[in-house]
Protein backbone atom coordinates (compact mmCIF):
# COMPACT_ATOMS: atom_id res chain seq x y z
CA UNK A 1 0.00 0.00 0.00
CA UNK A 2 1.14 3.41 -0.83
CA UNK A 3 0.40 6.28 1.70
CA UNK A 4 0.51 9.90 1.02
CA UNK A 5 -0.26 13.19 2.74
CA UNK A 6 -1.59 15.70 -0.04
CA UNK A 7 -1.25 19.66 1.04
CA UNK A 8 -4.25 21.65 -0.41
CA UNK A 9 -6.04 25.21 -0.50
CA UNK A 10 -9.38 26.30 0.91
CA UNK A 11 -9.04 30.33 0.12
CA UNK A 12 -6.62 30.87 2.91
CA UNK A 13 -6.59 27.28 4.72
CA UNK A 14 -4.14 25.30 4.52
CA UNK A 15 -5.61 21.73 4.67
CA UNK A 16 -3.82 18.35 4.56
CA UNK A 17 -5.63 14.90 3.27
CA UNK A 18 -4.70 11.37 3.57
CA UNK A 19 -4.23 9.23 0.92
CA UNK A 20 -3.75 5.47 0.38
CA UNK A 21 -3.63 3.24 -2.75
CA UNK A 22 -2.35 -0.13 -4.17
CA UNK A 23 -0.80 0.38 -7.54
CA UNK A 24 -1.29 3.07 -10.32
CA UNK A 25 -4.08 1.73 -11.77
CA UNK A 26 -7.27 3.63 -11.44
CA UNK A 27 -9.71 2.58 -9.04
CA UNK A 28 -12.62 3.84 -7.07
CA UNK A 29 -12.21 6.36 -4.42
CA UNK A 30 -13.81 6.48 -0.78
CA UNK A 31 -13.37 9.74 0.50
CA UNK A 32 -13.80 9.69 4.93
CA UNK A 33 -14.54 12.44 6.38
CA UNK A 34 -13.12 13.02 10.37
CA UNK A 35 -15.27 13.51 13.36
CA UNK A 36 -15.72 16.78 15.27
CA UNK A 37 -11.76 16.57 16.52
CA UNK A 38 -10.08 16.71 13.32
CA UNK A 39 -7.96 14.30 10.70
CA UNK A 40 -6.73 11.71 13.10
CA UNK A 41 -4.88 8.27 13.00
CA UNK A 42 -9.13 7.05 13.52
CA UNK A 43 -9.81 8.05 10.14
CA UNK A 44 -6.46 7.37 8.66
CA UNK A 45 -6.59 3.51 10.07
CA UNK A 46 -10.01 3.08 8.67
CA UNK A 47 -8.60 4.88 5.01
CA UNK A 48 -5.78 2.06 4.92
CA UNK A 49 -8.34 -0.52 5.01
CA UNK A 50 -10.55 0.70 2.57
CA UNK A 51 -7.48 0.70 0.77
CA UNK A 52 -7.09 -3.13 1.63
CA UNK A 53 -10.49 -3.11 0.17
CA UNK A 54 -9.14 -2.37 -3.57
CA UNK A 55 -10.39 0.95 -3.60
CA UNK A 56 -8.07 4.43 -3.35
CA UNK A 57 -9.41 6.22 -0.28
CA UNK A 58 -8.86 10.09 0.98
CA UNK A 59 -9.37 11.24 4.33
CA UNK A 60 -10.09 14.69 3.88
CA UNK A 61 -9.31 17.89 6.26
CA UNK A 62 -11.90 20.06 7.15
CA UNK A 63 -10.01 21.96 10.07
CA UNK A 64 -6.56 22.81 8.36
CA UNK A 65 -3.42 20.78 8.88
CA UNK A 66 -2.14 19.74 11.79
CA UNK A 67 -5.40 20.89 13.62
CA UNK A 68 -6.84 18.34 16.40
CA UNK A 69 -9.10 18.97 19.55
CA UNK A 70 -7.46 17.56 22.48
CA UNK A 71 -10.64 17.90 24.24
CA UNK A 72 -14.79 17.95 24.27
CA UNK A 73 -14.88 21.68 24.67
CA UNK A 74 -11.59 21.79 21.86
CA UNK A 75 -13.57 19.64 19.24
CA UNK A 76 -17.17 21.46 20.06
CA UNK A 77 -15.30 24.96 18.86
CA UNK A 78 -13.83 23.56 15.99
CA UNK A 79 -16.89 22.05 14.73
CA UNK A 80 -19.22 24.99 16.01
CA UNK A 81 -18.35 27.10 12.58
CA UNK A 82 -19.13 24.45 10.10
CA UNK A 83 -22.50 23.68 11.95
CA UNK A 84 -23.58 27.03 11.85
CA UNK A 85 -22.30 28.18 8.61
CA UNK A 86 -23.17 25.50 6.17
CA UNK A 87 -22.34 27.01 2.85
CA UNK A 88 -18.91 26.94 4.56
CA UNK A 89 -18.95 23.33 5.14
CA UNK A 90 -20.68 22.72 1.58
CA UNK A 91 -17.43 24.76 0.42
CA UNK A 92 -14.70 22.39 2.59
CA UNK A 93 -15.98 19.30 2.10
CA UNK A 94 -16.66 20.12 -1.93
CA UNK A 95 -12.85 20.87 -2.25
CA UNK A 96 -11.75 17.62 -0.93
CA UNK A 97 -13.65 16.06 -3.19
CA UNK A 98 -12.59 17.78 -5.77
CA UNK A 99 -8.72 17.49 -4.64
CA UNK A 100 -9.38 13.74 -4.22
CA UNK A 101 -11.26 13.23 -7.85
CA UNK A 102 -8.02 14.57 -9.45
CA UNK A 103 -5.60 12.02 -8.58
CA UNK A 104 -3.89 10.29 -11.19
CA UNK A 105 -5.03 7.04 -9.76
CA UNK A 106 -9.04 7.51 -9.35
CA UNK A 107 -12.10 6.85 -11.29
CA UNK A 108 -13.32 9.81 -10.88
CA UNK A 109 -16.71 8.70 -12.41
CA UNK A 110 -16.96 5.98 -9.44
CA UNK A 111 -16.84 7.97 -5.75
CA UNK A 112 -18.34 7.48 -2.40
CA UNK A 113 -18.13 9.27 1.04
CA UNK A 114 -18.37 8.06 4.21
CA UNK A 115 -18.23 10.33 7.88
CA UNK A 116 -18.01 9.38 11.38
CA UNK A 117 -20.23 12.16 13.18
CA UNK A 118 -19.61 15.58 12.37
CA UNK A 119 -18.14 13.77 9.34
CA UNK A 120 -21.50 12.15 8.96
CA UNK A 121 -22.70 15.94 8.60
CA UNK A 122 -20.07 16.31 6.03
CA UNK A 123 -20.73 13.11 3.61
CA UNK A 124 -24.24 13.99 3.68
CA UNK A 125 -23.80 17.63 2.36
CA UNK A 126 -21.50 16.67 0.36
CA UNK A 127 -24.31 14.39 -1.58
CA UNK A 128 -26.84 17.50 -1.07
CA UNK A 129 -24.43 19.61 -2.75
CA UNK A 130 -24.91 17.44 -6.74
CA UNK A 131 -21.44 16.78 -6.85
CA UNK A 132 -21.65 13.03 -8.93
CA UNK A 133 -21.46 10.55 -5.99
CA UNK A 134 -21.97 6.91 -6.38
CA UNK A 135 -22.91 6.71 -2.34
CA UNK A 136 -22.93 8.93 1.03
CA UNK A 137 -22.24 6.89 4.12
CA UNK A 138 -23.72 8.40 7.62
CA UNK A 139 -22.00 6.42 10.47
CA UNK A 140 -23.60 8.33 13.34
CA UNK A 141 -24.16 11.63 12.05
CA UNK A 142 -26.22 14.42 12.33
CA UNK A 143 -29.41 14.84 9.72
CA UNK A 144 -30.68 18.28 9.81
CA UNK A 145 -30.64 19.57 6.42
CA UNK A 146 -29.01 23.07 5.11
CA UNK A 147 -30.38 26.15 3.99
CA UNK A 148 -32.27 25.56 0.82
CA UNK A 149 -29.96 27.50 -1.58
CA UNK A 150 -26.91 24.61 -0.87
CA UNK A 151 -29.81 21.78 -1.16
CA UNK A 152 -29.33 20.14 -5.23
CA UNK A 153 -30.73 16.80 -5.91
CA UNK A 154 -29.04 14.15 -4.65
CA UNK A 155 -27.58 11.39 -6.97
CA UNK A 156 -26.01 9.03 -4.36
CA UNK A 157 -27.19 6.44 -2.88
CA UNK A 158 -27.63 6.64 0.90
CA UNK A 159 -27.07 4.68 3.82
CA UNK A 160 -26.93 5.39 7.24
CA UNK A 161 -25.67 3.48 10.37
CA UNK A 162 -27.20 4.99 13.89
CA UNK A 163 -27.16 3.95 17.27
CA UNK A 164 -31.30 3.90 18.66
CA UNK A 165 -30.01 5.39 21.65
CA UNK A 166 -27.80 8.32 20.27
CA UNK A 167 -28.65 11.17 22.44
CA UNK A 168 -27.13 13.74 19.54
CA UNK A 169 -29.41 12.80 16.58
CA UNK A 170 -32.33 11.75 17.94
CA UNK A 171 -34.57 8.95 16.38
CA UNK A 172 -36.69 12.01 15.38
CA UNK A 173 -34.74 13.79 13.23
CA UNK A 174 -33.67 10.65 11.83
CA UNK A 175 -37.31 10.53 10.27
CA UNK A 176 -37.36 13.77 9.29
CA UNK A 177 -34.31 12.61 6.94
CA UNK A 178 -36.36 9.88 5.64
CA UNK A 179 -39.05 12.03 4.86
CA UNK A 180 -36.41 14.34 3.04
CA UNK A 181 -34.89 11.17 0.93
CA UNK A 182 -38.38 9.30 0.65
CA UNK A 183 -39.62 13.02 -0.82
CA UNK A 184 -36.53 13.48 -3.03
CA UNK A 185 -36.61 10.12 -4.67
CA UNK A 186 -33.30 9.20 -2.93
CA UNK A 187 -32.07 5.80 -3.33
CA UNK A 188 -31.90 5.22 0.62
CA UNK A 189 -31.44 2.89 3.71
CA UNK A 190 -31.19 3.20 7.38
CA UNK A 191 -29.60 0.50 9.37
CA UNK A 192 -30.48 1.20 13.50
CA UNK A 193 -28.77 -0.79 15.90
CA UNK A 194 -30.88 -1.17 19.33
CA UNK A 195 -28.80 -0.52 22.78
CA UNK A 196 -26.09 1.57 20.96
CA UNK A 197 -25.25 5.47 21.25
CA UNK A 198 -23.12 7.88 20.12
CA UNK A 199 -19.72 7.29 18.76
CA UNK A 200 -20.10 3.47 18.67
CA UNK A 201 -17.27 3.19 16.45
CA UNK A 202 -14.71 4.52 18.26
CA UNK A 203 -12.81 2.38 20.72
CA UNK A 204 -12.40 5.34 23.19
CA UNK A 205 -15.69 6.32 23.60
CA UNK A 206 -16.77 5.92 27.04
CA UNK A 207 -19.19 8.56 28.44
CA UNK A 208 -22.94 7.08 28.77
CA UNK A 209 -24.29 9.63 31.01
CA UNK A 210 -23.67 12.04 27.76
CA UNK A 211 -24.86 9.05 25.39
CA UNK A 212 -21.49 8.15 23.92
CA UNK A 213 -20.40 4.62 24.20
CA UNK A 214 -18.60 2.50 21.90
CA UNK A 215 -20.21 -0.92 21.21
CA UNK A 216 -18.48 -3.32 19.60
CA UNK A 217 -20.98 -5.30 17.99
CA UNK A 218 -22.70 -2.35 16.46
CA UNK A 219 -19.34 -0.98 15.19
CA UNK A 220 -18.57 -4.85 13.52
CA UNK A 221 -22.16 -5.04 12.20
CA UNK A 222 -21.81 -1.26 10.84
CA UNK A 223 -18.15 -2.28 8.90
CA UNK A 224 -19.80 -5.17 7.20
CA UNK A 225 -22.73 -2.96 5.73
CA UNK A 226 -20.16 -0.48 4.60
CA UNK A 227 -18.21 -2.83 2.64
CA UNK A 228 -21.41 -4.40 0.87
CA UNK A 229 -22.49 -1.41 0.65
CA UNK A 230 -19.11 0.23 -1.54
CA UNK A 231 -18.98 -2.79 -3.05
CA UNK A 232 -22.98 -2.54 -4.32
CA UNK A 233 -22.36 1.14 -5.25
CA UNK A 234 -18.68 1.19 -6.52
CA UNK A 235 -18.84 -1.85 -8.94
CA UNK A 236 -18.28 -1.44 -12.68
Amino acid sequence: MKTSLITYQDHNTTLEGFSVHSGEEMRPLVILCHAWNGRDEFICDKAREIAEWGYASFALDMYGKGILGKTKEENALLKKPFMEDRSLLQKRVVKGFEVASRLSYVDAKRVAVLGFGFGGVCALDLARSGVDLKGAISIYGHFDSPPALLLKPIRAKILILHGYNDPVASQQTLEGFEKEMDQGQVDWQAHVYGGTMHAFAAPGANDPQAGVLYNPLAAKRAWVSIRNFLAETLQN
